[in-house]
């Protein structure tokens, strides 16, 4: 039986988005009010997330919990207060708030969003669901791998040659290496030229993670709560957790390649392709 659980992570500071728009700009003025994922990018201003959404539920998920940032009302507010929800009549929707730990302004990173968001459902416990970023719109395609796959944990390997980006942005995404039989060995950020050819396969793949997993609750809690925080970051990254948890269990989590690009928000110049993108692929649902 399938766990339809995803977990999708909304409740970081956004400071890229925010650092990249013209300061007295409406967009500046919704991302001092607003999560990333709530920006009007959509037609009649339909927010980002509302895609995302969609394609969960369209990919056969059910049970969706969205981590919120401590300050943030927009995402409740408008799936809640304003009849957002209405829309996506076989999820059920649910919220958790990332405490911010005293002494601290921004949250502690995405392992401790996923944490929270583990103690606050222990429902979960003994099955296993997908967790991604709000601010990536992953497709129906790797949403449904992820959920039919017959692994407790799995990740989408991501061929890097179709990631739609400059080669300086991609240059800054984590590659993965694999063993021999396809499953997850390590995670390299800002690879170099010379680790590039050590993870690049036969064909001179390179597989990119972007962000989005299949775990087991119980498998991975334990070092959601032991990751350190990053040296310089100062956070605590849910890759580096899954790192931990495949040194110490060899060939937990497989590697699902596919070939296709990931349309991201992460800054204001990233707007104006991904409102053409909406345009182009969700017709329909725009109207």
């Amino acid at each position: 039986m399938m766990d339809r659980n995803i977990v999708i992570l909304a409740g970081g500071a956004s400071s890229r988005m925010k650092n990249s728009v013209e300061p007295d700009s409406h967009l500046a003025i919704e991302t001092r009010h607003k999560s990333k994922a709530m920006l009007g990018v959509g037609e009649g201003s339909r927010p980002f997330l509302d895609y995302l959404l969609f394609n969960v539920q369209q990919s056969g998920y059910e049970n969706v919990v969205i981590v919120v940032a401590q300050k943030d009302n927009s995402i409740r507010d408008y799936y809640e207060s304003r009849g957002g929800a209405s829309q996506f009549s076989h999820l059920t929707i649910a919220y958790v708030v990332q405490e911010v730990p005293a002494r601290r302004t921004n949250p502690l990173g995405t392992a401790d969003a996923l944490m929270q968001a583990l103690h606050a459902t222990p429902s979960w416990k003994g099955k296993r669901f997908t967790v991604c970023n709000s601010d990536n719109l992953y497709s129906q395609t790797a949403l449904r791998l992820l959920l039919e796959n017959e692994y407790d944990n799995a990740m989408i390997d991501y061929d890097r040659s179709t990631l739609q980006f400059s080669e300086e942005r991609i240059g800054q995404f984590a590659v993965i290496k694999k063993d021999n039989d396809g499953f997850l060995h390590d995670i390299i950020e800002k690879p170099t030229f010379e680790e590039l050819k050590q993870v690049s396969d036969t064909h001179g793949r390179v597989g990119v993670s972007m962000n989005i997993w299949r775990l087991s609750y119980d498998l991975i809690l334990p070092y959601l709560q032991a990751v350190p925080l990053h040296p310089v970051r100062q956070e605590k990254e849910l890759p580096v957790a899954v790192q931990k948890m495949i040194a110490e269990h060899p060939q937990s989590v497989c590697a699902i390649t596919l070939a296709e690009h990931v349309i991201d928000l992460t800054s204001a110049s990233d707007i104006p392709a991904v409102q053409e993108y909406l345009r182009k692929e969700f017709p329909s649902f725009n109207n």
